[in-house]
């Protein structure tokens, strides 16, 4: 029996994902063998991760103190399909000295499979400097507020 749509996105909440990014696999994101190109997947991971900062922490990445990505990573479990509507499900899940993690479930709308684990580093950077800075205790304050969780690293850690 499969799920539904809202049994899926409960399952994610559950799972402590609150933030999801709807998108679709365009034409152009696939390669020869018809399904979304691995490389793609990290943009999908850009475009959530953009509407996570501007719809939960409200402060426009044109900012000239913001982050910069650090390192992304991606576990590939499913094809994802030309046309296909796919869910990417975001959360913070660490917080340390000046970077902070998100961790990324893609899922597919249509049946619920899941295509893809990610998960990337951010480092607070200042353009203008041209060096990271301290995660503002604001922005930990924001984040740990819409996670419903502490998400401070242990000392020692960047």
């Amino acid at each position: 029996m499969s799920e539904s749509r809202n049994e899926r996105a409960e399952a994610a909440e559950r799972d402590g994902f609150r933030f999801r990014h709807r998108l679709q696999v365009r034409f152009r994101d696939c390669d020869p063998m018809r399904h979304a190109n691995n490389a793609v997947y990290f943009t999908y991971l850009e475009q959530a991760r953009f509407a996570y900062w501007r719809e939960v922490v409200r402060v426009p990445h044109s900012d000239a103190r913001s982050f910069i990505l650090a390192r992304a990573e991606c576990d590939y479990k499913s094809a994802a399909l030309p046309g296909e509507w796919l869910e990417v499900w975001v959360r913070a899940t660490t917080i340390g000295r000046s970077s902070f993690a998100f961790e990324y479930h893609i899922v597919s709308g249509d049946d619920g499979r899941l295509i893809a684990a990610a998960r990337s580093v951010q480092v607070m950077f200042d353009y203008v400097a041209n060096r990271s800075f301290q995660v503002p205790e604001d922005l930990i304050a924001t984040l740990e507020g819409f996670e419903g969780r502490a998400l401070r690293a242990r000392a020692g850690r960047r």
